[in-house]
């Protein structure tokens, strides 16, 4: 099984016998929250995720800016969208660039919570739409309707995926291989849209997620991947781990990885709970990658 599924594989499911329960995780930074865009037109049977409420507590002193929800919340959320843990799991986002930061986010956290069958909708919405079946030469279905799903049973079982703390993350960057999952241009100091300061975590490699995905917005081979990593000195057999802005970008790094053959270790506060520390250290410029 792989973590990830392609338009013509889930248009097949969904027809099934056995369809998957299907997550609708529209998110952007700095947009308004995606329920708005998920009710204009979503995947037919696809029940709407909030990130930052659903997938994130809210932040507090010294936490980056999405820790983990609390258990209830989470736990809540995928029982609402009817989530079991005897059925297949399927999240999407919006696609495109730069796209799957939020599907690979919920993809995260069910797998860091025990579920054991879950997949991100390779290239997203945008993937889906532009789809044209090759004999008929139709698009797939949109709906507008929102479902009501079946209550789910999932119970979160956290531990399952393996995460940092910032003494951890900084350990690791000295012993192996940190990937900065964000814009080379943050990695470098150069710019810092978001966060107080600008920089990356000392030893940390730069590798942005972009460059994990096709011009198409759909992920590389995992042959490709693994030479990019490799490259990066992310090899067989060395320990990884990967931070961002807030940690959901670098969830969709864990997924390159991943379908890469290699595990990676989250951090999940990534730079914004590292700066929120003035006695850490950063770094500038094109130090590592």
């Amino acid at each position: 099984m792989t973590a990830i599924i392609s338009v013509p594989a889930l248009a097949s499911d969904l027809a099934g016998s056995a369809a998957p329960v299907l997550l609708d995780v529209r998110y952007k930074p700095g947009d308004p929250p995606g329920l708005p865009a998920y009710q204009k037109g979503h995947l037919p049977g696809a029940v709407y995720i909030d990130l930052e409420s659903e997938l994130a507590d809210r932040p507090e002193q010294g936490t980056g800016r999405h820790p983990l929800p609390p258990l209830e919340v989470f736990g809540d959320a995928m029982r609402r969208a009817g989530v079991t843990a005897g059925r297949p799991v399927v999240v999407y986002d919006a696609g495109g660039l730069g796209g799957g930061w939020a599907a690979a986010r919920c993809w995260w956290l069910l797998r860091w919570a025990g579920h054991p069958d879950v997949r991100v909708l390779d290239g997203g919405l945008e993937a889906w739409q532009s789809y044209r079946d090759p004999e008929t030469g139709k698009a797939l279905p949109i709906s507008t309707e929102t479902p009501e799903p079946a209550t789910g049973d999932f119970t979160p079982s956290p531990g399952r995926m393996p995460t940092l703390d910032a003494d951890e993350a900084a350990a690791l960057a000295r012993r192996g291989v940190l990937l900065d999952a964000r814009a080379a241009e943050r990695y470098r100091g150069e710019v810092e849209p978001i966060d107080p300061v600008a920089g990356h975590i000392p030893g940390a490699v730069s590798a942005p997620t972009t460059e994990n995905l096709t011009d198409a917005g759909t992920f590389r081979s995992a042959t490709a991947l693994a030479e990019r990593f490799e490259a990066l000195g992310a090899g067989p057999g060395t320990e990884v781990g990967v931070y961002c802005g807030s940690g959901v970008s670098a969830a969709q790094e864990v997924l390159a990885l991943h379908l890469a053959g290699i595990e990676a270790a989250l951090y999940v506060g990534s730079w914004s709970e590292w700066v929120a520390d003035g006695r850490r250290p950063v770094a500038t410029g094109p130090e590592r990658g």
